[in-house]
């Protein structure tokens, strides 16, 4: 697994907070103006067989503000669809590119690529982990909020990719994450059990959202149904309609409290309108960071 970016669990908490501090340098250097070339001469392929709005503009927009260059591949683009053995498309694409970004279904995809690539490939998304932007949240909680192991940060939904990730998060930086899930819908018990054994502080799931939100100084949220799951919609729906981060929900939370959304949000489902457009959500800050946790993520692996 060197010099990929897989999953959280395979860094410590030291590499973890590495990849923030450099973002945030690099978004201070940005808004000063100065102009960074690190990865002039470079090229990234990115193959996403999941479509996606910010994850593939801020990949884009890190690696052209870097100095490098972009090739983009959907699913009708590459050989996966035909059914080319993964081992051969990675060896091939490493040997046209400096580095591989992947959006696709298995998290086992991924990690065939990195098995057979000779240059980084980077998770931007599978079904189990989410480990790009778990990253840009941290930072913005850190920017927000300050030093994250103090804070008790709530999850309220389904327990999926990003719940996933987040739990690895807590348990490498240390932090107190509680989850709130409805019965059928909790994260993956084997990641969950890994990260407990290694938490210093709580890591807990429980059924009520209002038990999660108490005191907390975050509240995370995500879409109900998630890309493929489309035939769940309706069925998801009546079952997380007392998930949704409203204000009645965030009434027990801290006055001071952050709202996080990774967006795209269904707005009236998993959040309020109201609370989206509050002036505690602070998802589209969250969204910027997205490009400067790319840039630091492009910088390290591919420089490496």
């Amino acid at each position: 697994m060197a010099n990929n970016l897989l999953s959280l669990a395979d860094f410590t908490r030291e590499q973890l907070t590495g990849y923030i501090d450099r973002a945030l340098t690099l978004k201070k250097e940005s808004r000063e103006g100065q102009r960074h070339q690190q990865l002039s001469g470079r090229i990234i392929g990115m193959i996403f067989e999941k479509p996606s709005t910010r994850t593939r503009v801020s990949f884009e927009a890190a690696m052209y503000s870097l100095g490098g260059q972009v090739i983009y591949l959907s699913s009708k683009d590459t050989q996966l669809a035909r059914n080319e053995p993964l081992k051969d498309m990675a060896r091939v694409m490493a040997r046209y590119v400096d580095g591989v970004v992947v959006r696709t279904f298995g998290q086992e995809i991924v990690e065939e690529l990195a098995r057979y690539s000779t240059v980084p490939v980077i998770n931007a998304l599978t079904d189990l982990f989410h480990p790009c932007q778990i990253l840009s949240d941290i930072m913005t909680v850190i920017e927000k909020k300050g030093a994250i192991e103090k804070l008790k940060i709530a999850w309220v939904g389904d327990g999926n990719n990003m719940a996933n990730t987040w739990i690895q998060a807590a348990a490498e930086i240390g932090f107190e994450l509680i989850l709130a899930c409805p019965s059928g819908y909790e994260p993956d018990p084997e990641i969950l059990a890994a990260a407990q054994a290694k938490a210093t502080r709580p890591l807990t799931v429980v059924r009520d959202p209002l038990e999660a939100v108490k005191e907390a100084d975050v509240v995370n949220c995500d879409v109900w149904a998630s890309m493929g799951q489309e035939d769940e919609q309706q069925e998801r729906m009546k079952i997380f309609q007392p998930y949704q981060v409203n204000s009645e929900l965030l009434a027990g939370a801290k006055a001071e409290m952050i709202v996080l959304h990774c967006l795209p949000a269904h707005r009236g489902e998993e959040i309020s309108d109201e609370v989206l457009e509050g002036s505690r959500c602070v998802a589209f800050d969250q969204a910027e960071n997205k490009l400067h946790i790319h840039k630091a993520i492009l910088e390290k692996h591919i420089l490496a």
